[in-house]
């Protein structure tokens, strides 16, 4: 199982030089490859760049580039430049986000996601493959029909390092997990459980060579109660907030589970306003199953589950150095 950290997106009021410094040393530990986020603060591509021209070895991973965000042919294109620049280091992480990012930051119509999908990345690996783009869906008209006539197929100008750069989609949803295990070159799953995930994620059609990426909150400390509860608060973020009543994925995700009662009233209480008591709802037994906490004897304990769950990266989510070091120690 190869290691690989998970920088996510710098908070409000900090800068991502902190975890583009992390990313850095987690290259001297030995990690595989480093993963930028976005949400609507610090884009992934700016991120990637930057850390792509301060390391040598380690890959860069977008987790996730917001399919809304950018055309099919724009993803090609940035795909390309970092892979050029980086010397084939580059993987690209693909995800819709939630509707509440499409629709209230994109200003695009949610619609139906695993359409636009698809075709995304069938345009993309076209545009990587310097094909004379053209492409009629559902989702994406290019060349565009009902505009000047003036539109023509065209194909990259620039001759890509690798027309095959690696393609992860994130998914969530049976369907969409289903979809990233037939069309993606790997899947970045949350909130993976070891003991549970292959009964609860789709994984069946997944090819030989398939990367399955789940990230995983990594906090090395003794006081084993006191890490699940600073755990607890991202958890009951996305379980309770990260959506609507009726539409969240995450939720939903967290009641598969088993935790039915508790994904109803976490959403309740946090979308009340009521957060403190949401966060005090996350059982003590879904942080155990789904994150690393603890010293480094309770970390390399569960890193063994870790290895047989049927994942073959790990991205380490974590701000502390000591926990970046520790779990490259236990598991490296």
């Amino acid at each position: 199982m190869r290691l690989g950290f998970s920088m996510g997106y710098a908070p409000p009021g900090t800068s991502p030089l902190e975890p583009i410094a992390l990313a850095q040393e987690a290259e001297r530990l030995g990690y595989d490859s480093a993963w930028a986020a976005e949400a609507w603060g610090t884009d992934c591509v700016s991120v990637l760049a930057w850390l792509g021209a301060t390391t040598s070895t380690i890959k860069l991973g977008s987790a996730i580039m917001q399919i809304p965000g950018r055309t099919p042919a724009n993803a090609a294109m940035t795909a390309a430049t970092l892979d050029l620049l980086s010397g084939g280091r580059f993987l690209l992480g693909l995800g819709t986000s939630g509707p509440q990012v499409v629709e209230g930051w994109h200003g695009q119509a949610w619609g139906r996601p695993l359409g636009k999908t698809h075709e995304y990345v069938e345009i993309v690996r076209a545009a990587l493959r310097r094909e004379q783009l053209e492409h009629h869906g559902e989702h994406y008209d290019i060349p565009f029909t009902n505009g000047t006539g003036l539109g023509k197929p065209l194909k990259l100008m620039a001759r890509p390092l690798r027309a095959e750069i690696p393609i992860y989609l994130a998914a969530i949803s049976p369907k969409a997990v289903e979809q990233a295990c037939e069309i993606a070159d790997g899947w970045l799953p949350i909130f993976w459980s070891p003991e549970q995930a292959r009964s609860v994620f789709p994984v069946e059609r997944a090819r030989d060579g398939f990367d399955i990426a789940p990230s995983v909150p990594a906090l090395l400390i003794d006081d084993v109660d006191a890490g699940r509860s600073a755990l607890k608060e991202y958890y009951a973020f996305y379980i309770g907030g990260m959506g609507a009543r009726g539409k969240n994925v995450y939720n939903d995700l967290f009641a598969r589970y088993g935790y039915e009662a508790e994904a109803r009233e976490i959403q309740e209480l946090f979308l009340d306003g009521n957060q403190r008591e949401a966060v005090a709802l996350v059982p003590d037994t879904f942080v155990d199953e789904v994150a690393l906490v603890g010293p480094k004897e309770r970390l390399a304990d569960r890193m063994a589950a870790w290895r047989e769950s049927g994942a073959t990266t790990l991205l380490v989510s974590t701000r502390d150095l000591a926990t970046l070091r520790a779990v490259a120690e236990v598991t490296l």
